[in-house]
């Protein structure tokens, strides 16, 4: 399975309905589903509101894969540089159609 590299790796899951989360990949198996260690949803706002964008703690996490739109590494050393309380962007759709 193509996530068994990513084990014990900080890894960013984007989910189908848009949420953003990081943590370590301590299991994953066939279907996608993962648990996370020391996650972290990151809620990012858009430009033109007040509130500064948040890191919602959520530790030991598990995502169920039929929810999952994409996984990917995440580079720890360029994160950990990153103020996540003042990016800004665009909200993610779903990729759900109804």
């Amino acid at each position: 399975m193509a996530l068994n590299g990513y084990l014990n790796k900080k890894v960013s899951v984007l989910t189908q309905d848009g949420r953003s989360m990081v943590g370590t990949l301590l299991s994953c198996d066939g279907s996608m589903n993962m648990v996370l260690a020391n996650a972290v949803e990151r809620i990012i706002r858009p430009r033109d509101e007040d509130v500064p964008s948040e890191e919602v703690p959520l530790g030991l996490y598990v995502v169920r894969g039929d929810s999952v739109a994409v996984c990917g590494r995440v580079n720890e050393e360029i994160d950990s540089k990153i103020n996540w309380a003042e990016v800004r962007g665009e909200v993610l759709g779903g990729t759900k159609h109804v």
